[in-house]
């Protein structure tokens, strides 16, 4: 699939962090030479294709209070991976939820990232967690430490290409 020069320089754009100003886009702008008007369509058209599925905010949870956080392997049957799914990713102390499938030796379908104050909090929440959605076949993967958290790069600055 074919960029476009300016598709190339709005992707470029992109990759940095957005600014937490009431208009964050004029620096996206300003970086890719363009306006905002013409980043806003470039982003649209590339959402439209499909290149773009959607924006994020990654939230640097240690910064913002939460300093525990653990992995959660649910084993679900694949009749309930919907329900399911939908019911925990609506707790808002889940920033992830997703399925994949089975591995031999390992029955999980089903992992949400939970986040909380410390690992008792954690632990508590995915008990009430697993009561909900009815479910007692799930493990807690605690992180120990976080090794890496960036923004993926498509286009260098010194080669869009």
């Amino acid at each position: 699939m074919e960029l476009s020069d300016l598709e190339q320089r709005v992707i470029l754009a992109l990759q940095q962090d957005l600014e937490v100003v009431p208009e964050p886009f004029e620096a996206v702008a300003r970086r890719a030479g363009a306006t905002v008007a013409e980043v806003l369509r470039v982003i649209q058209g590339l959402k439209e294709r499909g290149i773009i599925r959607r924006f994020g905010a990654t939230l640097r949870h240690q910064l913002s209070g939460f300093s525990a956080n653990a992995l959660v392997v649910w084993q679900v049957e694949a009749a309930e991976l919907e329900r399911v799914g939908r019911r925990l990713a609506a707790f808002r102390q889940v920033s992830h939820c997703y399925a994949r499938r089975p591995a031999p030796g390992w029955p999980y379908t089903l992992y949400s990232m939970v986040h909380g104050r410390n690992p008792e909090e954690i632990t508590a929440l995915v008990a009430e967690m697993a009561n909900e959605v009815g479910l007692d076949a799930y493990e807690l993967l605690f992180s120990d430490q976080e090794l890496k958290k960036t923004t993926m790069r498509y286009f260098r600055e010194d080669d869009p290409e």
